[in-house]
């Protein structure tokens, strides 16, 4: 599996703790992590607006199997990335969150809130997070028992949205000021791994464009 991490300006200062978790666990489970967002408080220039499109173009295009974002409450986050077709985020708290809709939303990304209860500890929660949400099969259900309604109401979910956007990501993106998705695309690290790794050629002359 290859994750992409994504962090904005309000919360760039804590990119090394929280990628130094995700990479030492996805590394135990041979997945790939790519830091595509801010690294520190001067890098390229993010919010959580920007990674909704930028989290959009890495799943649509393949480039990426799943995200890990996140912001100060985590919300901005989670409304930015749920706004895009081919994108389903989770809030993700606490481990058990992390679990959960792993089993039974089975999603593609989760927005953290990294200025809630960051203090003491904060790096061995998010271990513990990205541990549950990285382990195990997906989409098996919790409980066992509810298995078949919550796939299927997942499924009904997915659907949904498809008919309510009635766009794919580059019809999406093409609607927003370009200028706001130039911002998106123009990290060192986010074009590297894209372009390295993007499996759509449609997506990827369109975020070429874009970039002139």
């Amino acid at each position: 599996m290859k994750i992409a991490l994504m962090m904005e300006n309000s919360q760039a200062a804590k990119n090394a703790v929280v990628l130094k978790q995700l990479t030492e666990v996805a590394t135990e489970r041979d997945h790939q992590v790519f830091n595509v967002g801010m690294s520190d408080e001067q890098d390229h220039h993010l919010t959580y607006i920007h990674l909704g499109i930028m989290a959009s173009l890495l799943l649509n295009a393949k480039a990426v199997d799943f995200v890990v974002s996140g912001c100060g409450t985590g919300q901005g986050a989670l409304l930015s990335l749920n706004l895009h077709p081919g994108v389903v985020c989770g809030y993700c708290i606490d481990p058990a969150d992390a679990y959960l809709f792993a089993q039974i939303n089975n999603g593609n990304a989760l927005a953290l809130p990294y200025a809630k209860g960051f203090g003491w500890g904060a790096e061995l929660n998010v271990r513990f997070i990205f541990e549950k949400a990285f382990t195990g099969e997906r989409g098996a259900g919790y409980p066992p028992e509810r298995k078949e309604p919550q796939v299927r109401n997942a499924g009904i979910l997915n659907q949904v949205k498809t008919s309510m956007l009635k766009g794919g990501c580059i019809d999406t993106l093409r609607a927003l000021d370009q200028e706001l998705v130039k911002t998106a695309v123009s990290g060192e690290r986010f074009q590297q791994c894209f372009f390295e790794h993007c499996q759509d050629k449609e997506i990827e002359a369109y975020v070429r464009s874009v970039l002139g």
